[in-house]
This record gives structure tokens, sequence and C-alpha cells, in this order.
């Protein structure tokens, strides 16, 4: 009798101990960038892929994305590498955080994760020198306007496209700062883009290695996201 009331007390303990340390309220998905992520459509694969994982009354997805757009239009603080010009002009993140704060209104949010999808402008106008402090810079500033220190970050690294182009230089430049930015936290991350430019685009036309993804190439990305999200919420209880 005795074992048997040790072992229910022990039970107890681990169950209590278990739900406990689970965050209570819902998982928020940030969705953000330019062209490429303007073209994703979260519902054919990147919320499934959520909704299996956690419910769908569990999850709150956000995207505001705008194609040809730098980082310039998200990160209040950006300054080009020399000069005054261009000036930052943050407009898109306004309106982002417009739709994230609506989203979120009188809800208990258990986690945030900002999924992040741009690049290729900042590396086609040779502003690569300066991408590292913004794209810091924008996590810093996302945390700050939502109050929250343990916001994940998955960062789509720009394809292959920009590599043989000599006028743009820095195209390898920004698809090195994003790894390194996200390899520089745990609670960062990075999803390959190389292997999805290539096959047929909504218009049904052949592409390859092409700026843009193909159309089965949107929905492994989305795939790509969500279950790197999944994995950054998983190993940051």
């Amino acid at each position: 009798m005795k074992t048997i009331y040790i072992v229910s007390s022990f039970l107890l303990v681990i169950a209590i101990s278990f739900f406990s340390s689970k965050k209570e309220g819902k998982h928020l998905f940030i969705l953000s960038g330019q062209s490429n992520m303007q073209l994703l459509k979260p519902k054919e694969s990147f919320i499934p892929v959520l909704k299996k994982k956690f419910g769908a009354k569990n999850i709150i997805t956000v995207k505001y994305a705008k194609g040809a757009q730098p980082i310039r239009r998200w990160y209040r603080d950006w300054k080009p590498a020399k000069g005054n010009d261009p000036k930052a002009e943050p407009y898109l993140y306004d309106s982002l955080m417009i739709r994230v704060k609506k989203a979120i209104d009188k809800k208990k949010i258990a986690s945030v994760t900002f999924v992040w999808m741009q690049g290729e402008r900042d590396a086609r106008k040779n502003h690569g020198e300066v991408y590292e402090q913004s794209l810091l810079g924008l996590y810093k500033q996302l945390s700050k306007d939502l109050n929250r220190a343990d916001i994940n970050f998955v960062i789509g690294r720009i394809s292959d496209f920009g590599l043989k182009k000599k006028k743009w230089a820095h195209w390898k430049m920004i698809r090195e700062v994003q790894v390194k930015v996200a390899e520089s936290n745990p609670r960062f991350d990075w999803v390959n883009t190389d292997d999805l430019n290539t096959g047929r685009n909504r218009k049904g036309n052949e592409i390859k290695d092409n700026i843009h993804m193909s159309v089965n190439g949107y929905v492994v990305m989305g795939e790509r996201f969500a279950e790197k999200a999944i994995k950054l919420i998983e190993s940051n209880k």
C-alpha cells in the first residue's frame, strides 16, 4: 500500500510539473519580407503543418509582405554604409505591426516566431555591408515593440539566383550574413531555398534558378518555415 502511494505521488508530481511547464496561450507567427514572402500562400503549406502540431485554435498567423522592398522599409534605424541617403522609411513595418496588434488583442500569447524572407533588394542595391546590423536591429525592434525577449527568428536565405551576376556583388554577402545571424542565437535558424527556384511558375512557364520560387517551391518553403518554427518553439520551452 505504501509503495502504491509513493508511486502515485511520484506520478502526480510529474504530471503537475509537465502541465505547469507548458506555456498557455496561442502561438503567434509573423511573416514578412519582399516578393518571395508575398507570393507564399500560408494556407497552402505553412499553416497546415502548424495546425497538425498545435491545433487550429492555438495558432495565429499574420503575413504582410511587398515585393522589391529593401530592409530599410522595416528597420527604423537603417543607415547606408556611406553618406546619408537613402533613408529609413519603415512604413511596411508599421503596417505589419498594425495587423499584428489587431490579431493578438486581448489574447494570451505562448510564443512568437518571426519568419523573414527578404534580402534580394539589398543585394541588388549593394547594401550588404549594413545588412547584418539591420537584420539584428529589426529583430530587437520587434522584440521591444512586442515587449518580449523570447521571440524566435526564422530566416529564409535568399536563393542562388544572383551569385553569377557580377553587378550584384553583394548577393553572396547577404546570404552569408543571413546564415551568420541565424547561427548566432539558439532562438534563430535559417531555411535553404536554393533548390526551390526551378520548375514551373504559377503562369505555367518553366523557370530555372529564378529569382522567384516555382509553384512547388513555395509549398516546400512554407513547410520548411513551419518545421523550423516548431523546432525553435520546442527547443526553447
